[in-house]
């Protein structure tokens, strides 16, 4: 609303002066020389007009933070990207967990888990740790515990 403002005064001092009539027989006046007067003027205005922007940039972050305390309700348990750009994503929402593909143009809801249905940190860390695959030996090696 104050660009279209901005942009209203500006047409309105500048569009009529574009078809003025200059008499050929009247001498031209001189070029203006800008004074330090002048670009103290444009530096000040300058300056009122960043603050106006900086102020609103201020006020959008402090609006946009009210709704941080439900996004603290939210986290993304885990994830697993199936090629380039697809991905499916377990992603805990208060005591409900959905399992969610995403791709660049959409995110559908391929299934929902309530209740004991839902997956927990705890099981999935010791079925990580029942695994005798190459990551386990490899966490063995490194701990120094080599079982043969």
């Amino acid at each position: 609303m104050l660009e279209r403002m901005l942009a209203a005064l500006f047409f309105i001092g500048w569009f009529p002066s574009c078809f003025a009539v200059q008499d050929s027989d009247s001498p031209k006046q001189a070029a203006r020389v800008v004074s330090s007067g002048d670009m103290l003027h444009w530096t000040v205005g300058l300056l009122i007009v960043l603050a106006i922007f900086f102020f609103c940039v201020w006020g959008m972050r402090k609006l946009n933070g009210v709704a941080v305390s439900s996004a603290e309700k939210m986290r993304v348990v885990g994830g697993l990207s199936l090629g380039i750009r697809e991905k499916v994503i377990l992603l805990q929402v208060g005591k409900k967990q959905l399992v969610l593909g995403v791709t660049p143009g959409r995110i559908d809801t391929l299934h929902v888990l309530e209740g004991d249905d839902c997956l927990n940190q705890g099981e999935l860390s010791t079925s990580k740790n029942l695994d005798n695959g190459f990551a386990y030996h490899l966490m063995q090696v490194m701990k120094g515990r080599v079982d043969g």
